[in-house]
């Protein structure tokens, strides 16, 4: 059983940067465990923003958050963060973090330990 805790998540104005964290509580992370973050914004389907991979440095980040974002992880904490720089208004959404066995996938389904999300609201 793998239980996350989201942080970070807050109101800003566009172009401002946030870093979210995702800790894992009561364990670590598991080597050939793999975290991911996703969001949803109201009346949308939840969506994959970036994914790591906890064996290794295979990272991936969705098309819309390329070079603004950046998925890390600090394994001595328990804690994989989400670097967003030059937030839009359109990077509103609830944020999750999320984790599976074996390698980051890009659909939510592949995922079966959520974490309860952190809201990320930026104004124009």
């Amino acid at each position: 059983q793998v239980e996350l805790v989201e942080s970070g998540g807050g109101l800003v104005q566009a172009g401002e940067s946030l870093r979210l964290s995702c800790a894992a509580s009561g364990r670590t992370f598991i080597q050939n465990y793999a975290v991911g973050w996703f969001r949803q914004a109201p009346g949308k389907e939840r969506e994959f923003v970036a994914g790591l991979s906890l064996s290794g440095g295979d990272i991936g980040h969705a098309d819309s958050v390329k070079g603004r974002f950046t998925i890390s992880k600090d394994i001595a904490k328990n804690t994989v963060y989400l670097q967003m720089n030059s937030l839009k208004p359109e990077d509103t959404a609830i944020y999750y973090c999320a984790a599976r066995f074996g390698n980051w996938q890009t659909e939510a389904s592949d995922y079966r330990y959520w974490g309860q999300g952190t809201q990320v609201t930026v104004s124009s």
